[in-house]
């Protein structure tokens, strides 16, 4: 059985974090090269510009970002938890 709440929370700081990290780099200059570089390697002509950083983008994006993730591991977790039931596998 999974916990619902936990895996939410686990999730959605998961997904937050990784777009707060995105964010940062934004911030700092390093989104760019990397896109670039990431588009290199999969031989990909970059046509994506990483537009200037803005606190209010970044606070909607990383919120958003938590918020589906919590949602996605919620209903993951009750998913399961039903169909094991189920199933008698618990």
């Amino acid at each position: 059985m999974i916990n619902p709440l936990k895996a939410g929370v686990t999730f959605g700081t998961l997904l937050g974090g990784c777009h707060f990290f995105w964010s940062l780099l934004v911030a700092v200059g390093g989104a760019q090269p990397l896109l670039d570089f990431v588009f290199w390697m999969h031989l990909i002509q970059p046509v994506f510009v990483i537009r200037p950083f803005s606190l209010s983008a970044a606070a909607a994006l990383i919120v958003f970002a938590s918020m589906a993730g919590f949602v996605m591991a919620f209903v993951f977790a009750l998913l399961w938890n039903k169909l094991h039931r189920h199933q008698g596998l618990e």
